[in-house]
């Protein structure tokens, strides 16, 4: 039988100990050899006790490190991470998500029977949860990723979540990491960060797989429920959708000047006609639907911002 991989799993966190400290639960007692596996916890300056939540599980069968990033963002963290791990395998998580014993186990499986090292990347599947109630409203903007039914390679558009995405770590260093442009920064929900990295991979010649069976359970509480923050959240990934194209077209050597101005004209016309219907609904007594259309204005709000300072140059 094909030996088991050594595991670097690498958790950023920001100011979230409670969340940490549970999905610490679930990664400190994985079913893997212990030599083979290392914990690490990016800590990007956290102000709550997150030290002290790392210290809680030092004798636990698979302890974790605390390693601290003082670059604000989660992209810092994860480079960070990546220059730090010792594993042939680096495997990227969410500091809120939760997993049974042989989560890891199940998320190694393409590796091992892939001698020929043709895969780069391999995505679990993740599974929102939402432990303290969801809106209906809110509950249609999340389900499972559903990539595909087996193992196996996913499509060039499919792109999976970051809370749960495995990488060979020297592939990953080849092709350059993490962009820093994306992803979160302090309360900024910058989006789309995955893109890049698998991009990337592709282009040298690996391929991405999922697996199906390699689930999480991503904690989604209260906060991120409110009409606010899911608001915010439609924002941050238009515009960081802005940057994943525009990093795209630097890579490739084409302009972005086409796709910016189609895009801005486009969601001018969208931003106000999803603005009208959000009006008639509320006005017809449907504030669930009313508040849908709300936050899709809002995302095309977040084009309309970030197209500008694009075309100007400003990140």
């Amino acid at each position: 039988m094909p030996s088991l991989p050594s595991v670097t799993i690498a958790i950023p966190t920001y100011n979230r100990a409670p969340l940490l400290t549970r999905t610490l639960e679930g990664l400190t007692q994985q079913d893997y050899p212990a030599a083979l596996l290392e914990i690490l916890i990016i800590d990007n300056n956290s102000p709550d006790d997150t030290r002290g939540a790392v210290a809680a599980f030092q004798t636990a069968p698979h302890p974790p490190r605390h390693i601290l990033e003082p670059q604000q963002g989660a992209n810092y963290a994860r480079n960070r991470a990546l220059a730090e791990a010792n594993g042939e395998i680096i495997v990227y998580g969410d500091d809120d998500i939760l997993m049974p014993p042989g989560w890891l186990r199940e998320l190694m499986q393409p590796f091992v029977s892939d001698p020929a090292r043709r895969i780069g990347a391999v995505a679990g599947e993740v599974e929102p949860i939402f432990p303290d109630g969801c809106p209906d409203w809110v509950r249609s903007f999340h389900g499972l990723q559903a990539l595909r039914a087996d193992p196996g390679p996913i499509a060039v558009q499919q792109v999976p979540m970051s809370a749960n995405l495995a990488f060979r770590r020297d592939a990953l260093r080849a092709t350059g990491g993490w962009d820093i442009n994306l992803g979160r920064k302090g309360g900024r929900v910058f989006g789309g960060e995955e893109n890049g990295p698998l991009r990337r991979l592709r282009k040298a010649g690996c391929e991405v797989w999922f697996a199906p069976k390699a689930k999480v359970l991503h904690q989604m509480p209260a906060a991120r429920t409110t009409l606010r923050y899911v608001k915010r959240h439609a924002f941050d990934s238009a515009c960081s959708r802005v940057v994943g194209r525009i990093n795209l077209d630097r890579e490739e050597a084409r302009s972005s000047t086409g796709y910016l101005f189609s895009r801005f004209i486009g969601n001018i016309f969208k931003a106000v006609g999803f603005a009208l219907l959000a009006v008639l609904n509320l006005l017809v007594g449907r504030p669930g639907s009313a508040k849908k259309f709300l936050v899709r204005t809002w995302r095309s709000c977040g084009y309309l911002y970030q197209i500008p300072r694009a075309l100007l140059g400003n990140p």
